[in-house]
């Protein structure tokens, strides 16, 4: 019995060291076949590309499928990734990948990207709270009315907070398609807002 609690112990302490490093880190450990490293890295992130998948492929199960991919990818292929950007950037790039493919498979061209939906805090008023839920509906509604092309921008700018240059990488588009995108993007957005009713936004 002091055998197991002696290994648990250590074997929480690796974990608690594992951790406390950097995703670049985990992955040169895990290029070296480190199971820890990897298990780690998957908790860190396998809840942000599943959302970013899902909002892609709006399928649960091909979600749940592709994020497995994605992570089996980076079991086999951690010793590639170069550090020219943030390892969530490469993750999302082959989250994005994969998730193209699997549409181009199945032959669905509206690849509809929805927005995150908000938690209504717990002090407000249940005045202020439906009329948070009904903004974030239109919300939603208008983003899921832009070009698949600009709804992309507005996710990975704007819900995933990713920079102009990482959008780029991820997409493999030029910085300044994305700068073009985003404008266009915010512009077709606030119009549809303030055709919906809702200024303060589009403002």
């Amino acid at each position: 019995m002091s055998n197991v609690i002696a290994i648990n112990a250590a074997a929480k302490k690796h974990i608690a060291a594992a951790r406390a490093t950097t995703d670049e880190m985990l992955l040169q450990s895990i290029a070296k076949g480190g199971r820890t490293a990897m298990h780690v890295l998957y908790s860190r992130h396998n809840v942000r590309v599943y959302r970013f998948v899902l909002r892609m492929v709006r399928d649960t199960t091909m979600a749940e499928d592709l994020v497995s991919q994605v992570f089996l990818d980076v079991w086999r292929t951690a010793s590639q990734f170069e550090g020219r950007s943030q390892v969530s950037t490469w993750l999302l790039s082959i989250a994005r990948f994969k998730a193209l493919t699997a549409l181009r498979q199945r032959k669905h061209e509206d690849i509809d990207q929805d927005d995150v939906l908000e938690i209504a805090d717990e002090a407000a008023t249940p005045e202020a709270s439906l009329d948070r839920a009904t903004t974030s509906e239109i919300l939603r509604a208008c983003v899921a009315k832009l070009s698949p092309a600009h709804r992309e921008i507005i996710n990975l700018v704007y819900y995933h907070e990713k920079s102009v240059e990482e959008a780029g990488q991820i997409i493999g588009i030029p910085q300044s398609t994305v700068k073009t995108r985003m404008f266009y993007a915010r512009k077709q957005l606030a119009d549809l807002l303030r055709v919906a009713g809702v200024d303060s936004i589009a403002a």
